[in-house]
C-alpha cells in the first residue's frame, strides 16, 4: 500500500450478505472496526449494508471511490454463488479478475492443516481484481485484499468476525498506520467491575470535568468500560491528573486502565497475571456458575483443580460438610478444606441459597462468595438477579472480582 497524506481521513464501512440485511445476524464487523478506527484518527462518515445484489454492490463501490479516503468491507468473499465482491470490484474499477495459482495453494494448505479435502468451488476464493494486493488469510479459506481507485483506498475483508478482526490486528491496523497521516485523539479506557453505568456517571458528576475530555460508557456482562477521550492539545500533566483523579473516585471497583498502544486487560487477565507473577496456584468449587469459572481459566495452570455440583447433598456427602450451620460458616469450612486438601494457595467456593439446580429466571439468588487466601477468609454475600445464564456468568465473574481485590490488596 502506498503512503496516502491525508490528515484525519474519512473511512466507510460496507458490509456485504442478505443476512445482514434481512436482520439474520447483527452486524458486529461493522460496530467493531468503528471503534478500532476512531480510535486510530479517522473520521468514519458511513456505514452501509447492500444484499448479494451484483448491481447494488457496484453502484455503491463507485459511490464510495468519490467521496471516502478509505473504505473496508466485510463479507462476500466465500466460495459460493452468492459472495459477489470479488466480481463487483473487477466491473465497478474495470479491473478483471485473474486466477492466482499461489492463493490457491495457501487455501488447499489449510484444508490439508485440518486433515480436509478442499471443495472444487473454493478455487473461486483464488481469484482477484487486477491491481488488487493480497493479503493472506491465516484464519480461514477467503483471502483478503485491498484495491485504490481514484483517492479511496479500499480493504476487503471476510465476514466471519474471527477471521476479520484476527486479520485487522494482525495486518490491516498495521498498514493503515503506516499508509495514512493519522493524529489519534488520546483514549483512556478505565475498566470497572461491580457497578453500573448510572452510577459511575454520578460519580463523574460530582467531579466538574474539564472540556478537554469527552466521556463515553460501554457495558459488556463483564466489566462496565468508561472512555475519556482528550483533546489533541492536553497536556501529559493534566491528562494524567484527571486519571488519577477519576480513579481515585471510583475506588476498587476500576481493575485496569490501559489507552490505544496498550489496552486494558480483561479481570481474568489481570487475576492470571497477579498469579503468575506470584507463583501462586488456585482451587475453586463452583455452583451457580456451573463450570464457567474453569472455562475462562483455560489455558492458565495456575488452576489446579475445579467442580462444580447440581445438588447440594452431593457436595454435603463428599465433604462431610455440617448442614446445620449456617450457608456463610458452610462456605468458609469448605474452603478452608479445599485449600488444604489441593494445596492451593487459594480456594474458591461458592454456593448458593437454594441447594438444588437454579430455580426460574425470576428468581433472586444469595451467592456465598468465599475466599481462602494465606492470611485467612474473605467472603461477600451477594445477591444474583436475570436470567440462569446472567446468573451463571455473574458468578463467575464476582469469583475472579473478589481473589482480584485481594490480591491487589484493594479494600474488600
Amino acid at each position: 500500500m502506498d503512503k496516502i497524506t491525508f490528515i484525519n481521513p474519512t473511512v466507510e464501512i460496507f458490509s456485504q450478505g442478505e443476512e445482514v440485511i434481512t436482520g439474520q445476524i447483527a452486524d458486529t464487523n461493522a460496530a467493531w472496526l468503528s471503534s478500532q478506527l476512531i480510535e486510530m484518527g479517522f473520521k468514519v462518515s458511513r456505514h452501509t449494508a447492500v444484499g448479494d445484489q451484483l448491481d447494488a454492490l457496484v453502484k455503491l463501490l463507485k459511490e464510495i471511490a468519490s467521496r471516502s479516503d478509505c473504505c473496508l468491507c466485510t463479507g462476500g468473499l466465500g466460495p459460493t454463488t452468492d459472495d459477489l465482491t470479488r466480481e463487483a470490484v473487477a466491473v465497478a474499477f474495470d479491473a478483471p479478475l485473474y486466477f492466482d495459482e499461489t492463493a490457491l495453494k495457501n487455501i488447499q494448505r489449510f484444508f490439508q492443516k485440518r486433515g480436509k479435502v478442499m471443495a472444487e468451488v473454493n478455487r473461486q476464493q483464488a481469484f482477484f481484481p487486477q491491481g488488487a494486493t493480497q493479503i493472506d488469510n491465516l484464519w480461514g479459506t477467503a483471502p483478503a485484499f485491498s484495491f485504490k481507485f481514484q483517492r479511496c483506498l479500499f480493504i476487503f475483508l471476510p465476514g466471519v468476525p474471527y477471521e476479520m478482526r484476527h486479520l485487522f490486528n494482525a495486518k490491516i491496523k498495521a498498514s493503515l498506520m503506516t499508509c495514512f497521516s493519522l493524529k489519534p485523539q488520546p483514549l483512556i479506557t478505565i475498566k470497572t467491575f461491580g457497578i453500573g453505568e448510572s452510577e459511575l456517571q454520578v460519580i463523574l458528576n460530582t467531579l466538574n470535568l474539564p472540556n478537554f475530555v469527552k466521556i463515553g460508557f460501554r457495558a459488556t456482562s463483564d466489566e462496565v468500560q468508561v472512555k475519556l477521550l482528550f483533546n489533541k492539545e492536553v497536556t501529559a500533566d493534566d491528562k494524567s491528573a484527571l486519571i488519577q483523579k477519576i480513579t481515585d473516585k471510583m475506588g476498587d471497583r476500576v481493575f485496569a486502565v490501559g489507552n490505544l498502544e496498550n489496552n486494558a486487560d480483561s479481570l481474568v487477565d489481570v487475576v492470571s497475571t497477579a498469579l503468575e507473577k506470584n507463583k501462586q496456584t488456585l482451587s475453586a468449587i463452583e455452583s451457580v456458575s456451573q463450570g464457567l469459572f474453569a472455562a475462562k481459566c483455560v489455558g492458565h495452570t495456575w488452576l489446579l483443580s475445579s467442580s462444580f455440583y447440581t445438588h447440594f447433598e452431593t457436595l454435603k456427602q463428599q465433604w462431610q460438610l455440617e448442614t446445620e450451620i449456617d450457608l456463610s460458616t458452610v462456605a468458609q469450612q469448605l474452603a478452608k478444606k479445599l485449600q488444604q486438601q489441593s494445596g492451593a494457595d487459594f480456594a474458591l467456593v461458592q454456593l448458593h441459597d437454594e441447594r438444588n439446580a437454579l430455580s426460574n429466571n425470576n428468581h433472586p439468588h444469595l451467592l456465598y462468595n468465599t475466599l481462602q487466601t494465606p492470611q485467612g477468609i474473605y467472603q461477600q454475600i451477594q445477591t444474583l438477579n436475570g436470567s440462569q445464564k446472567n446468573k451463571q456468568n455473574r458468578a463467575a465473574m464476582l469469583g475472579f472480582d473478589l481473589l482480584r481485590r485481594y490480591l491487589q490488596q484493594k479494600k474488600l
